[in-house]
């Protein structure tokens, strides 16, 4: 059976080191993430590296085809793995993904928040129980350089990094902007982001330390981190919002409206609690569940 996505090896050079895996495209219409491996395919030199960098630019193939989160079968790859190696596409991709996490030595997931979203740009990782493994995902946390970075609980399953959590691979992910275009901010930031990591690891030469986080949060609290589930929409209809991404609410305060098509009957969305908006959901179309807004309480 041919492989379901493109898998990039680079093997370094300059001495023995670890495998790093890093993926992107989870989601079809995730874009910063596939162009900076794109980058790092292209300008990282093997006789400068130590160790093997495990590059895969777009694992949902199929979705970046639609140009769109998932694939027809209806299953969303980071709530699939460890997947199925006979079942529907997106149970396969999971598998094929959970094989490259299961020999990895770490790995990174680069996220965007999509056609629909935008995410304040964060680093994210797992409150996982190994207190060694957790002390490196803080370590990786904070030298990718992204202004917030927030741990959350460990036990929500399906995801890329819960693959990882279960076989002790140490893991981040990150988001950044999303809503449609490709930042090319973004593109750069998880460029420099992983060779931060890299030199982390001493996988290349050091790099100059990246700037303290403008906020550094760990909850450990169930289904903290579960962006889905946050704000729910209490109809379908048109969101219009009143903040921007970023800002700083109150407990609360209204963040926005769901209105009918004629903009009648106004559901206002209040904050659930005060802190920083972190996500943002930027597409006015809503069905009745979707979430609208994430708070990270600072």
């Amino acid at each position: 059976m041919s492989p379901l996505f493109q898998t990039h090896f680079i093997n370094g050079s300059a001495g023995e080191g670890p495998n790093l895996l890093i993926t992107a495209g989870v989601h079809g219409d995730e874009y910063e993430g596939m162009v900076a491996i794109r980058e790092l395919i292209t300008h990282i030199d093997p006789t400068l590296l130590r160790g093997q960098l495990t590059l895969v630019p777009v694992v949902n193939e199929s979705a970046f085809d639609l140009r769109a989160r998932a694939v027809e079968d209806g299953l969303d790859l980071a709530r699939t793995c460890p997947g199925r190696s006979d079942g529907s596409l997106t149970e396969r991709v999971a598998h094929e993904l959970a094989s490259l996490i299961n020999n990895a030595d770490y790995y990174i997931d680069l996220h965007t928040g999509g056609s629909i979203m935008q995410v304040d740009p964060l680093v994210g990782y797992n409150l996982v129980s190994d207190p060694k493994i957790l002390d490196t995902q803080r370590r990786m946390a904070r030298a990718f350089g992204l202004p917030i970075i927030w741990g959350t609980s460990a036990d929500l399953d399906g995801r890329s990094l819960s693959v990882a959590r279960d076989v002790g691979v140490p893991a981040i992910y990150t988001e950044y902007l999303g809503g449609g275009p490709c930042s090319d901010a973004g593109v750069q930031a998880y460029y420099e982001g992983c060779l931060n990591v890299m030199a982390e690891l001493e996988m290349i030469e050091a790099r100059p330390s990246s700037p303290p986080p403008e906020f550094n949060v760990e909850d450990s609290r169930p289904a903290s981190g579960h962006m889905q589930i946050c704000h729910p929409s209490p109809a379908d209809g048109y969101f219009e919002t009143s903040v921007k991404l970023g800002q700083t609410v109150n407990q609360r305060q209204v963040i926005g409206h769901v209105l009918d098509p004629l903009g009648q009957s106004p559901h206002p969305i209040f904050a659930e609690h005060s802190g920083r908006l972190i996500v943002l959901r930027t597409s006015p179309s809503v069905k009745e569940g979707d979430s609208l807004a994430v708070i990270l309480e600072t």
